[in-house]
């Protein structure tokens, strides 16, 4: 009976000290993977490695400091065996004929969004303004090698000393501070950083996302090119294909939305990524059902991006509802 005992204060023990970073290690994990469902997998691994050895756990580190260690080379790990995630306008390809066949590729291993929700408590989140979990920027780090990326995290999310890094990663110093020089250039390269991206004020925003809105559910096109930027991309995974500009993106809803007509998509806002998301609604009958899940970039001018997930899992992942009954009366 003692050691059973034992055995349950030390549980309790563990579940206090190591609870309060699952948030941070899951907005880790996801930096790191590139898929919320990937993230939430090696965050249970991580805590089931602690648990077995938290005996053996003396407070040389701090409980965030070891945890990291576990999720960083439980991510390393997994990564070995894993393609990186992209999004449709990262594979190289021009952009698309509005008017021409969607290619969906179902077999690739697209980039994931994260919601805000699950994000609220991670302090490296808020140190950073959340720049660093925005989709364009998480995109980008997966074309960094593996330990790059881990050392880019460490260094610049979490503000880690090269030293502990170097530890983490049995690195050297000098090769961690080369590493992170080489990961900065690369993801410079590869995006636009926060301070470029002018964001309209709240009010702006508040009515640029209300016309988002009114336009997508009355399926007005006219409305539609205008709430766009001239350069602004439309991508939706798995569909390989990605479009630019308001009138390309505008003609492609009108091909290919199964919408006819006022009244039928619905949209209930959400976030994600630290941006603003909907979940999109088609209507069937008298009900509306999950079709897209679309995460928008808002700029002073518009709309500049748009990465729209059809993947249906993401509804329940973000608190949306399964269904919603069509509301009787005019839309």
């Amino acid at each position: 009976m003692q050691c059973l005992e034992e055995v349950l204060a030390v549980d309790t023990e563990f579940v206090a000290a190591a609870d309060p970073y699952r948030r941070e290690l899951l907005a880790h994990c996801y930096r790191m993977l590139g898929s919320f469902y990937d993230a939430e997998d090696l965050v249970q691994e991580t805590y089931v490695r602690a648990w077995r050895s938290y005996d053996r756990f003396e407070g040389r580190s701090s409980m965030r400091t070891w945890l990291h260690k576990i999720a960083t080379n439980a991510c390393l790990n997994a990564l070995e065996s894993r393609s990186r995630r992209p999004l449709p306008v990262g594979l190289g390809a021009p952009s698309s004929d509005p008017a021409g066949p969607l290619d969906e590729q179902k077999e690739v291993p697209w980039l994931e969004p994260i919601p805000d929700s699950l994000l609220d408590n991670d302090p490296a989140a808020v140190v950073t303004g959340r720049e660093s979990i925005r989709l364009a920027v998480v995109a980008a780090m997966q074309y960094l090698p593996a330990k790059q990326r881990a050392v880019l995290i460490l260094r610049d999310v979490l503000q880690w000393p090269a030293a502990d890094v170097a530890e983490m990663l049995d690195l050297t110093v000098a090769s961690v501070n080369s590493a992170l020089q080489r990961a900065r250039a690369q993801l410079q390269q590869a995006t636009v950083s926060a301070e470029e991206v002018t964001e309209p004020s709240e009010a702006d925003k508040r009515e640029l996302l209300d016309r988002f809105v009114a336009a997508f559910e009355a399926k007005d096109i006219a409305a539609m090119v205008q709430i766009f930027t001239k350069d602004a991309v439309w991508e939706m995974p798995p569909f390989a294909g990605w479009y630019q500009g308001g009138e390309d993106i505008s003609r492609l809803i009108d091909l290919n939305c199964p919408a006819k007509g006022p009244g039928d998509m619905k949209l209930v806002p959400t976030m994600a990524n630290g941006q603003y998301a909907f979940g999109l609604y088609m209507r069937d009958g008298d009900t509306y059902y999950p079709f897209n899940l679309p995460v928008l970039t808002l700029t002073a001018g518009g709309v500049s991006h748009v990465s729209a997930f059809f993947d249906k899992r993401l509804f329940g992942t973000f608190g949306l509802p399964e269904s919603i009954p069509v509301q009787p009366g005019p839309s």
